[in-house]
Formats: C-alpha cells, structure tokens, sequence
C-alpha cells in the first residue's frame, strides 16, 4: 500500500526518469518461442507473464523470430503483438536493439502495480 501511494504522489518528471531507465535497463527474463505453434507461444507467454509477475520482473523480452520460415505474415510475431496487446499486465513495448534480436524480439514493460 505504501508503494502505492508513493507511486501516485510522483511528479511527472520522476515518472518520465523513471520510464526512462526501465526503456534503457537490460531485461529482467526473455523467452524464446522459436519452433512453437502459435497456439503453444500462447500458452508459454500466459506462463512466463505470471512467473514474470510473480518475481515482479518490470521488463522482459520476447524472443518470436522474423517469420522468415513463415508462408506470409509472421505468426509468432503477430501472436505476440496480439497478446500484448490484450494483456492488461503489458506496458510499453518495442523491437530490440539488433543486438538482442532486432525485428526477431519484443521487449515489454510490465504493470506490477
């Protein structure tokens, strides 16, 4: 409860450092979905997102490919943007850096609060 007041009484310039550092930090846990059907992805992010929630992680990555080996769109990617963007414990996301999976992988910010 504590950690909740504290929350709502920050100002908007500590809330925007504070946005700034969990964009910039390196994250807590990642995920690899690689050779998975969608429907499996699915299940493992429903699994890592509670885990991630459990520990109170504040960032994580998603690992879900390019889709090169995919006939059209690529699914895990579009799965991943899909649960993203249903998951009411899901902030801010964005493509990583090309050193930890480029276009390949998805950091997401969670909302522990």
């Amino acid at each position: 409860k504590d950690e909740e007041e504290a929350a709502e009484h920050r100002t908007g310039s500590e809330f925007a450092a504070d946005r700034r550092r969990l964009r910039s930090k390196a994250p807590d846990a990642s995920i690899d979905l690689h050779g998975l059907t969608r429907d499996e992805a699915l299940a493992r992010l429903e699994s890592f997102f509670a885990d991630a929630l459990r520990h109170r992680l504040e960032k994580v990555r998603i690992v879900h490919g390019k889709g090169n080996h995919s006939e059209g769109e690529a699914v895990l990617k579009r799965a991943t943007r899909d649960f993203i963007e249903r998951n009411p414990y899901a902030g801010e996301s964005g493509a990583c850096d090309n050193k930890a999976g480029g276009s390949g992988a998805t950091w997401v910010l969670l909302k522990n609060r």
